[in-house]
């Protein structure tokens, strides 16, 4: 039987080598707005979220249901910050989509900006959610999924030690509406 695990009060931030992981606050939405609308070319084939031109008040509604999301433990979106915290380099999380807290188990994502792609960010910043996931968050068993064309984001996962888990065929619409396999990934605390 499942402890039952409700509520949890997450770590806001973790200092890392080169960058700062933490969630977003209320006044961020401007530093979104921006880092989204400029690499939108760089994430619109993998990313449904990404629009062309997402407005400073849609981004200031969503860093403000980060939040409200994050305080209530219902999910966990991480802002990659600049070591001084000033420009907003990609995004991350925690994402419970295998169930609630009790489960323990939850989903990394991650988006990373054109211009700090392709300089081992990616990696690094999965190797620090991993460690920081088994040391001050609850998770025994984090997973990584995406398309199997992200050849970036399969190297990704590969570098860090994640196992392979399988492929789900036909499981997901891409951004451009045609149906995606995705690739699997997973690793435990034990």
């Amino acid at each position: 039987m499942l402890a039952t695990m409700q509520h949890f009060v997450a770590p806001d931030s973790r200092a890392a080598d080169g960058f700062l992981l933490r969630s977003y606050e209320p006044d961020d939405g401007p530093a979104l707005c921006r880092s989204a609308n400029t690499t939108y070319e760089h994430l619109k084939t993998f990313m449904p979220w990404a629009k062309p031109e997402q407005t400073e008040e849609e981004s200031i509604q969503l860093v403000r249901q980060f939040r409200a999301r994050w305080l209530l433990s219902e999910d966990f979106v991480i802002g990659i910050w600049s070591p001084d915290n000033t420009e907003l380099w990609g995004g991350c999380g925690y994402h419970l989509r295998e169930g609630g807290l009790e489960v323990k188990n939850a989903e990394i994502g991650m988006w990373i900006h054109a211009d700090q792609a392709g300089k081992g960010l990616g990696t690094a910043v999965l190797k620090e959610l991993i460690a920081w996931g088994f040391s001050e968050w609850p998770w025994l068993r984090l997973t990584w999924r995406c398309d199997t064309v992200n050849v970036a984001s399969i190297r990704v996962a590969e570098k860090v030690g994640m196992t392979c888990e399988g492929t789900l065929r036909d499981h997901t619409e891409t951004p451009a509406g045609k149906r995606r396999d995705t690739v699997c990934y997973a690793i435990l605390r034990s």
